[in-house]
């Protein structure tokens, strides 16, 4: 999977180069760059850093809001949106929900001081496929808060 990710970003890469869509271009070397310096490190799990990478332009996105410069918080959004096609298909609220619903059962929990113990079972099983935020939110609920 690695390879195919670092061969897909490279193809893109040029094809945008080749259809001059310069501001594509920037950001899918940027994403090339994050994805073979995590390769090099020995980081085997590309959908992590994807996911941190989208999570920054986000984070950005948000900034640059807040900060009234729209085009800038624009851009951002776009490239966080160029990197979610890299990650693996999103799960739904309606599974989201399900998998939490195992998991307070699994854990035995009953309110929102055992949160901690529901994200530790439901993180690895949505990895890469639903955000931390999304996972929060549908636990705390669940959990009554």
């Amino acid at each position: 999977m690695t390879d195919q990710i670092l061969t897909q970003l490279q193809d893109d890469t040029k094809a945008a180069m080749k259809a001059g869509e310069k501001s594509k271009v920037a950001a899918l070397r940027l994403l090339t760059s994050a994805v073979q310096g995590a390769i090099k490190d020995g980081d085997g799990d590309l959908v992590a850093v994807l996911g941190r990478e989208r999570k920054k332009r986000l984070e950005a996105a948000e900034a640059y809001g807040k900060a009234e410069r729209p085009e800038q918080a624009e851009a951002e959004r776009l490239e966080a949106e160029l990197i979610a096609a890299y990650l693996p298909e999103q799960v739904s609220d309606e599974e989201l929900t399900a998998i939490v619903a195992a998991a307070i059962e699994q854990s035995g929990a009953s309110s929102i001081k055992d949160m901690g113990r529901v994200m530790g079972i439901v993180m690895p099983k949505v990895k890469g496929r639903a955000d931390g935020n999304r996972v929060s939110a549908a636990a705390r609920e669940k959990l009554g808060s």
